[in-house]
């Protein structure tokens, strides 16, 4: 295959470069001709086809080599300014924090019972802090986190120069303004009140799941007769140094002062760990990880404070309004003549312009934001949504790529079973019916046949083993296939007791009462509870289980004991769970096993079916199951017993040694049955995805499951359009395989990808620039068999790589990392618990809400904040060009032109409430916005808050304060005295006026907050003339409050303000008959 590929030899230049990617020893590379899949050192000389163009200039081509595209740093000073300080800054405090936080090396631990003195070592203390900050770190910590923002910085600056009286020119108030007991710490399970010897625990604030867990108490504490005899005994507990995984732990129980001595293997069922809260029962345990070395604890990972991509934008505007800052101010210096002390002039001057940046722009975006908040909560249209950060509300309006989970997001997670086969025969829905018939004539068979013969079992099970194998008819194979399917699995039927207080379950009932009113299904996994829910609507239902049995019910009512010997938990590395047991009438031993196809393949029995079928129901959306058995002789069953026994004792390789005695057994096993379960999707899926399309939303499906299931629900989806080609990327496991892959997907076009999880580490190990850069291209991408880191490496990736705003949403606990990565992360309360959703920025109940919560809320929150910003920095810029004309005429003297009083009620009473209401303004009607989501791809260009956008604001700003105050100099030149009153009036005027211009959907609040807003400043005008004088109060300079009356005062005032806002009208005009934008064509 290999000899088909052009290959384009490196240039001299380049070979330097190559030598850094080949990990292949010089000796095997002359000895290999075009070993493409195994040898790395020709792959350098084989470029990625990135474009059809060819490869005429190796040395600029930068698909040559993997990561030839790599930017250089900057270096020196620049890179220094551009963001280095950053670097250094947080380099030195990470190198502190490790210096004071060295940690501890975690130990395995031998834990006496009722003896701490023989403990050898000290542990930490059981106490758990999740603050983000302690005594000594909250005040930089929080320090940093405000002043990281220059405009938060700057007025740090200013604030503290009032203190100087030299440089004071204003008032110094212009500046400065814990039901069920919860387990405390990580324990093994001893004792319980339960006479099973097991309690049913909730797990939700450890793994987000909702379904309660079985644990088991350790047989030789559960076996003493009382309490107080765990004091009495010499035993003692070894257990593994603590761990990440919640989901696996290994340790010994033994006791010495038996005869002989008891060792007892402990696993995951017996231990409880910290945060989870005991459902039934009570429990005593010995206390084994204590504070930071509990799971809950260091599964907890610090939280990314997430910054909007609009308060970059305008982090980034107030830098440059600061540079207009300081060369207003030199320049102003310079026309001084630098004379007397100008640097406490050049000082004061940055003080009077500082306006230039105004405070109130931290305060109005911050209350903006919580503005939008309590409006997407009360949104009736997306009932039980909850915002729970008030920072980005405007990144949902800034989205990009979309990265959801599937099951449970995607999907209802509510399976149904749909479809059982058999091999040669399948049944659906509509033929269940015949399953039930066949499964009633099978046990009344079975009953008659066990009335009338009073043979023994023991010499049957002889006979039967011995007897040649004969075809069996249907009815046996569907008998064995529902028996299978009924005794296969971790579920627990629960009873609840009608005469209990707190709604616990009352297990002295249900060995009397099996009645169905009141029996619910307890398991880990919703597939379990529907396949025996489903056994159960066919005739065989599950009653009972303990420890040590489980009890079904015929269709006839009677009921079959079946004894647990062992059992083989679901694993994500196995894909597969098993179970022995001893049928109570017969005393045969059947070891029973269900997995994905994937791994029973090699397990069961050869066979001409299973492959192809497995892929049917897939192409169906169906999430298919294996079942198998084998039956054991006493003998075989002995020998596993004690080798696994054995192996579980073992403290080193504890889970190696255990797979591989499990392993022993699963070898040619009778296949049963394939069943197939449904996930159907979430309600209006398919128009809400086709929405976010339009939108220009890439949607990246980020999913556990297999490779075939996934595709069909993209297609079922309409995740892939039905227009849309799918490339299945092969599964690769070298360097070159990844190589060949990439350059065949790169000659597809406009079609979506299907990748494994396996295939994407191997891509983004060798070629992670060009794979990002290729799959960023498609219109679609599924990621099947996504561990969740790999989820949220995904995230980072495309963060990375493309400098776009991501999005994931998901609705359990393993989407919780890449909801936290993500630019803005959404958490649906869904079966799965709640766990990502109380990780995520915004909490939803369904799926499809999400399409309203981007293109109506994302939209006018980004809109209001872009609009809210400029104008909050147009009313600065404005009265600093006023300042910048006064002191001009005063011959460059630094002194303010208006009273602290006037600057405060400026920014606050008179103009605040008409500036804040534009939060109510919207562009578009949320209908709109629905029907025609191509709207959206506007935002995500950041048009409304640009470079742009920001000089056309500073343009209208220097216009409009250069025309007020020289039009109050010039046309009250007789009445000098009233200038401040003359040219505030009309500044205040102005900016109401600004604010009806900036309005394009008016709101009665609007309205209001103007008439107010003018009211409040006509009465201080009257009451508060004293602050209207030049200069200070102290001179006895105040105005007349009879010369505000005169008609002369009224139409100058009124003839300045038409003079700055009229040219601004007309151009607003002239712009939206000749150039409007996209949305007024569809609203007209």
């Amino acid at each position: 295959m290999a000899d088909h590929i052009p290959l384009h030899p490196v240039p001299r230049s380049t070979q330097r470069r190559a030598a850094y990617y080949t990990s292949v020893p010089a000796a095997q590379r002359h000895n290999s001709r075009y070993q493409v899949e195994d040898e790395s050192s020709y792959l350098d000389e084989m470029p990625l086809m990135m474009s059809e163009e060819g490869f005429e200039n190796d040395e600029s081509d930068y698909h040559t080599l993997p990561r030839a595209r790599v930017s250089h740093r900057k270096r020196g000073l620049e890179w220094f300014i551009c963001g280095g300080w950053k670097f250094l800054c947080a380099s030195c405090c990470d190198w502190l924090i490790n210096i004071c936080r060295r940690k501890k090396e975690l130990k395995a631990r031998t834990v006496w019972l009722g003896c701490p003195e023989k403990c050898e070592e000290k542990y930490p203390r059981n106490a758990i802090k999740n603050q983000k900050y302690n005594f000594f770190t909250f005040i930089p910590g929080v320090l940093y986190e405000q002043f990281k923002f220059f405009l938060n910085l700057y007025f740090l600056v200013v604030s503290c120069s009032q203190f100087v009286p030299a440089l004071k020119i204003g008032y110094l108030y212009t500046y400065w303004a814990p039901l069920n007991q919860r387990i405390p710490s990580d324990m093994v399970f001893l004792r319980t009140s339960e006479k099973t010897g097991s309690c049913f625990i909730r797990t939700d604030q450890l793994d987000g799941e909702t379904d309660w867990k079985l644990k088991v108490a350790v047989s030789c504490t559960q076996r003493l007769p009382a309490l107080g005899d765990l004091f009495s005994i010499s035993a003692y507990v070894y257990a593994q140094k603590p761990q990440l995984d919640i989901h696996s732990f290994e340790g010994t129980f033994t006791r010495e002062d038996s005869d002989p001595t008891v060792h007892e293997s402990l696993s995951i069922e017996n231990t409880l760990w910290a945060s989870t809260v005991v459902a039934s029962g009570t429990v005593i345990g010995v206390v084994i990880y204590t504070g930071k070395e509990t799971r809950s604890v260091m599964n907890t990972s610090n939280p990314k404070n997430k910054v909007g991509l609009l308060d970059l934008e305008l982090n980034q505007l107030t830098k440059a309004l600061f540079l207009a800052l300081v060369a207003l101010s030199i320049v102003m210096v310079t026309l001084q003549g630098f004379v007397g002390p100008w640097y406490r002039n050049l000082f004061r001057f940055l003080l009077l312009f500082s306006y230039i940046i105004p405070i109130s722009l931290r305060v109005n975006l911050d209350m903006g934001k919580a503005a939008y908040g309590w409006m997407i909560m009360k949104d009736d249209n997306i009932p039980g949504t909850v915002v729970r950060t008030s920072t980005i509300p405007e990144e949902l309006g800034r989205l990009v790529y979309l990265l959801t989970d599937k099951t449970g997001t995607l999907t209802q997670n509510e399976m149904i079973f749909k479809r059982l086969h058999l091999g040669t025969v399948s049944y659906g829905t509509d033929t269940m019916d015949e399953i039930q018939n066949h499964i009633i004539n099978s046990y009344s068979q079975m009953h008659s046949q066990s009335s009338g013969n009073s043979t023994s079992s023991t010499p049957s099970r002889k006979v039967q083993s011995s007897a040649p194998k004969v075809r069996k008819t249907v009815s046996s194979r569907i008998h064995e296939a529902v028996k299978a399917i009924a005794l296969c699995h971790n579920v627990t039927p629960v009873y609840e007791s009608h005469a209990g207080v707190n709604g616990e379950t009352e297990y002295a009932e249900v060995d009397q009462n099996f009645s169905d009113e009141n029996r619910t299904y307890q398991a880990s996994s919703p597939d379990e509870v529907a396949l025996v829910q489903w056994t159960e609507s066919v005739g065989l239902t599950l009653v009972n289980r303990d420890l040590t049995s489980m009890q079904l019910k015929s269709p006839g009512g009677q009921i079959l004991t079946y004894y647990i010997l062992q059992v083989f938990p679901f694993t994500s590395e196995s894909k597969r769970m098993g179970i022995i047991v001893r049928d109570e009438s017969t005393g045969e031993i059947t070891f029973y096993m269900k997995g994905a196809d994937v791994a029973m393949s090699t397990i069961v029995q050869y066979n001409d079916w299973l492959e192809e079928e497995c892929g049917n129901m897939a192409r169906e959306g169906l999430r298919t199951l294996v079942v198998a058995k084998k039956s054991l002789t006493e003998e075989q069953y002995q020998d596993f017993e004690s080798r696994y026994n054995q192996a579980k004792l073992s403290i080193h390789d504890r889970a190696l040694k255990v797979a591989a005695v499990v392993e022993s057994l699963e070898r040619e096993m009778e296949l049963l049955c394939l069943t197939g379960v449904e996930d159907q999707l979430q309600a209006d899926v398919r128009p809400t995805l086709e929405m976010l399309r339009n939108a220009g939303i890439k949607i990246w499906m980020l999913t556990g499951d297999k490779l075939e299931t996934a595709t069909c629900i993209a297609k079922s989806s309409h995740l892939v359009s039905r227009t849309q080609d799918i490339h299945i990327f092969r599964p690769v496991i070298s360097r070159g395989e990844a190589h060949l892959e990439l350059n065949a997907f790169r000659r597809k076009h406009d079609c979506a990808l299907v990748i494994s999880g396996d295939s994407l580490e191997v891509c983004l190990k060798y070629y992670e620039h060009e794979f990002v850069e290729l799959a960023c291209q498609c219109p679609a991408v599924v990621c099947c068999r996504c561990s969740p880191t790999q989820k949220a490496h995904i995230v980072k990736l495309l963060q990375q790589h493309t400098g776009k705003r991501t999005c994931a949403i998901g609705d359990g606990g393993n989407d919780v990392s890449m909801i936290q990565a993500a630019d803005c992360g959404i958490g649906i309360e869904g079966k799965e618990g709640k766990q990502a959703s109380l990780a995520a920025d915004f909490s939803i109940t369904q799926f499809k809400h999400i399409g309203r919560l981007l293109m109506v809320h994302g939209r006018n929150s980004y809109k209001r904040s872009a609009a809210l910003g400029q104008f909050v920095m147009h009313r600065g810029l404005i009265i600093s060009t006023m300042q910048a004309v006064f002191s001009s005429v005063f011959y460059f003297a630094s002194i303010p032109l208006y009273q602290g009083f006037l600057m405060v009620g400026y920014a606050t009473i008179y103009t605040m409430f008409p500036v804040f209401s534009l939060v109510l303004d919207q562009d578009v009607k949320p209908e709109m916005a629905l029907l025609y989501p191509e709207l959206y791809k506007d935002l995500t260009k950041g048009r409304s808050l640009s470079f742009k956008t920001f000089l056309i604001w500073v343009l209208i700003s220097i216009y409009q304060g250069g025309i007020l105050m020289y039009g109050a100099l010039l046309l009250f030149e007789s009445e000098f005295v009233h200038v401040v009153a003359i040219s505030f009036t009309a500044l205040i005027l102005t900016e109401l006026l600004m604010v009806a211009l900036t309005i394009r959907t008016w709101h009665w609040l609007m309205v209001v907050a103007e008439f107010f807003s003018l009211g409040c400043y006509v009465a201080s005008l009257a009451f508060l003339n004293e602050y209207f004088g030049i200069g200070r109060v102290s001179f006895g300079a105040f105005l007349d409050v009879a010369f505000i009356t005169t008609v002369t005062f009224l139409w100058k005032v009124s003839a300045i303000t038409v003079v700055s806002c009229l040219p601004l009208y007309i151009l607003k005009y002239l712009k939206r008959k000749f150039s409007p934008p996209s949305y007024s064509k569809l609203t007209s």
